[in-house]
């Protein structure tokens, strides 16, 4: 199973709005983006489908998306609500396409 690896610097959340001004410019979010989290699992979803456009960043169909969470350990300290909600809805994601007959599209990896 190949993979795409984007890094997301934590450091630079310290909010909602900053979590999802990360995530829109790391991941290529579309510009109706919701900014909310049914947004960003609906954006992450369709990872791996570029005819969507819902993320500039596409994992080829079969491979991984590894979001790369630089300074994790600060960021959950710093953003707890945030840090449970990355971990849930990078969950839910998945499920949602496992549930569709799909595989899996999504691995968070903690850089502390």
């Amino acid at each position: 199973m190949k993979h795409q690896l984007v890094a997301i610097d934590c450091w630079r959340i310290v909010d909602w709005d900053s979590f999802h001004d990360v995530f829109a410019e790391a991941l290529g979010f579309p510009d109706f983006y919701g900014r909310n989290l049914d947004a960003w699992v609906d954006c992450l979803t369709l990872v791996d489908s570029a005819e969507d456009e819902m993320c500039r960043i596409q994992v080829a169909p079969g491979s991984v998306l590894v979001i790369q969470l630089n300074d994790a350990t600060e960021f959950a300290l710093r953003c707890p609500d945030q840090y449970a909600a990355l971990i849930k809805c990078s969950a839910v994601v998945n499920y949602r396409r496992i549930e569709a007959g799909e595989e899996p599209v999504i691995a968070l990896s903690f850089f502390l």
